[in-house]
C-alpha cells in the first residue's frame, strides 16, 4: 500500500518545498499619512496597529471614520514618538523628511513610503502593497473589489460627458492627472478645470467661474471659512444652467476606502443633471461611446488663470 501512494506523495512534498511561506505578519505598525491611515484600517488586524497620524483623529483633516481612528494611538510622526512604540513595520509618504528616515535607518526600523495616487490603478495598487506588508494580501483583494463594484455602479450609460469643476477650498481646482479628475471621467463627467489649462492647485476666480461656467460646479470647501465665502456667492444663483452641488473636501484628499464613497456621490450628481432638462450637456463636452472619447473645443478654451 505504501509503494502504490509513494509517487502521490513524493509529488505533494515536492509541492509544499516549492511553495514559498507568506512572510509573517509585523507585529506592530505605525502609520504616519492619513492616506495609507485608511488603508492599514482596513487591512490590518487592530492589534497589529501601533498608531495612525494624528491627521486621522482630527475630523477636519481625516480621510477615514474618525470614531474609528480613536480607536489607535495618534501619533505626531516625530521619530523619537515612533521609536518608543518599537514597530515593525513603519508606512509613511514620499514627503516624510528626509531627517526622519535616516533616524529610522538608524534605529534599524523597516519604513515604506507611498506617494499620492494620481489614478484608481495607483490607488489600487497602494492597497495591495500595505495588505501585502501587512500579511493579509486577501483583505487588499477584497477592498479592491470593493472599490471595483462601486466603479461599475457608478458608471454612466453612453453620452455626452457632463463639464464639472472641482472648486475646492479658496478656488483652488484640481487639474489633469488627479485621482479626482480619473473618478470625473469613470463616472460621466470631463474635467473643466484641465480643459482650460489649468494645472493641480490653481486658483480659479470667481470672476471667471461666472464668466464660463461648467455645466456642474462641485463645491468642496468649509462653507464656515472666509476664504470659501466665494464657492456660495449669491452671484453664481445666476447660473440657471448650472448646478452647483455639494462636495465633501474629505473625499479628495485619499484613495483606496474613499473612492467607493466618492463615486457614489458623483454619481448621484450625474443622474441628477439627467433629471434636469435646462443641464443637459449640450455640445460642449466630449461623446462617450463605446469607451471613446472625441473631444470637442469647449467655449472656455481660451481662457487663461
Amino acid at each position: 500500500m505504501v509503494t502504490r501512494w509513494a509517487p502521490l506523495i513524493a509529488l505533494v512534498l515536492t509541492a509544499c518545498a516549492a511553495t514559498p511561506a507568506r512572510e509573517a505578519a509585523p507585529t506592530g505598525i505605525v502609520s504616519l499619512n492619513p492616506c495609507t491611515d485608511a488603508i492599514l484600517a482596513e487591512v490590518a488586524d487592530s492589534q497589529q496597529i501601533l498608531g495612525l497620524s494624528s491627521y486621522s483623529s482630527d475630523p477636519a483633516a481625516s480621510s477615514m471614520d474618525v470614531a474609528k481612528a480613536l480607536r489607535f494611538r495618534a501619533v505626531s510622526g516625530s521619530a523619537e514618538e515612533v521609536a518608543a512604540l518599537r514597530p515593525a513595520l513603519v508606512i509613511g509618504s514620499t514627503f516624510t523628511a528626509p531627517s526622519a528616515r535616516s533616524a529610522f535607518a538608524r534605529m534599524g526600523l523597516r519604513f515604506a513610503a507611498f506617494g499620492i495616487a494620481t489614478n484608481v490603478a495607483e490607488s489600487k495598487a497602494q492597497v495591495r502593497e500595505i495588505a501585502m506588508l501587512a500579511g493579509h494580501p486577501e483583505r487588499g483583494d477584497w477592498l479592491n473589489a470593493q472599490i471595483d463594484a462601486a466603479l461599475a455602479e457608478a458608471t454612466p450609460p453612453p453620452g455626452p460627458l457632463v463639464p464639472a469643476i472641482v472648486w475646492q477650498s479658496g478656488g483652488m481646482v484640481p487639474g489633469a492627472g488627479t485621482l479626482i479628475a480619473d473618478l470625473l471621467a469613470r463616472t460621466g463627467f470631463i474635467n473643466a478645470a484641465a480643459l482650460r489649462g489649468m494645472q493641480q492647485a490653481d486658483l480659479l476666480p470667481l470672476e471667471q467661474m461666472l464668466a464660463a461656467p461648467p455645466r456642474v460646479i462641485f463645491t468642496a470647501g468649509n462653507p464656515l471659512a472666509n476664504e470659501d465665502r466665494m464657492l456660495a456667492h449669491p452671484a453664481l444663483r445666476a447660473l440657471t444652467g448650472t448646478l452647483r452641488a455639494p462636495l465633501n473636501p474629505a473625499l479628495l484628499w485619499c484613495g483606496g476606502p474613499s473612492i467607493p464613497r466618492t463615486v457614489a456621490r458623483l454619481a448621484q450628481v450625474r443622474r441628477e443633471v439627467s433629471r434636469r432638462p435646462g443641464l443637459d450637456p449640450g455640445p460642449l463636452a466630449p461623446r462617450r461611446e463605446a469607451g471613446l472619447m472625441r473631444p470637442a473645443v469647449p467655449a472656455f478654451a481660451g481662457t487663461t488663470n
